[in-house]
């Protein structure tokens, strides 16, 4: 009988018979890396072309998950002087705009600076650990883990599909 071997970019997988907390933590780094490949091999122009009728791009939705990083994890758990968590539609909206100073490299590496800052705020706090939110009232560490996968993965899927009108590229990996 073959060994079955896991795909080691399948964190989820491997992650499969952990905790609350491995299980969370790995599915939203899935996804994560999913939106970072779907952006990766493309050319500046491809990244910030828009095929949809929105204004939706894929540099765009990694400049938007850059600030729904910063905005959910280092804002609310451990707020620093410069950390301001938006809360209008008007922000959430600015957050996808691409500029002709952006780059794939440069919106790239933002988003995984923000995504390991995030990993390391969470890190200090338990998943029971309450915060308030302007527009919540509370939410606990567990709830924003949950929200962020959930943002995460939505966007993943609209990386999917403008990957695949830019060159045909599709799948996770």
């Amino acid at each position: 009988m073959a060994e079955m071997t896991i795909d080691p970019t399948l964190g989820p997988v491997l992650a499969r018979t952990g905790d609350e907390r491995a299980v969370l933590e790995s599915f939203l780094d899935f996804h994560r890396s999913v939106v970072l490949r779907k952006l990766r091999g493309l050319s500046d122009a491809d990244a910030t072309r828009r095929l949809v009728p929105s204004a939706t791009t894929l540099a765009g939705l990694v400049k938007h998950l850059t600030m729904v990083e910063r905005n959910w994890f280092p804002c609310l758990l451990a707020p620093g002087p410069d950390d301001v968590y938006l809360t209008s539609e008007e922000d959430a909206l600015a957050s996808f705009t691409v500029t002709e100073e952006d780059t794939v490299d440069g919106v790239a590496a933002a988003y995984e600076r923000a995504c390991e800052r995030s990993r390391a705020v969470a890190g200090r706090f338990d998943l029971d650990h309450v915060v308030p939110h302007p527009q919540l009232g509370e939410v606990s560490l567990r709830w924003i883990l949950t929200h962020l996968i959930e943002e995460t993965a939505r966007h993943a899927g609209h990386a999917d599909i403008l990957r695949e009108l830019t060159d045909g590229q599709t799948g996770a990996i």
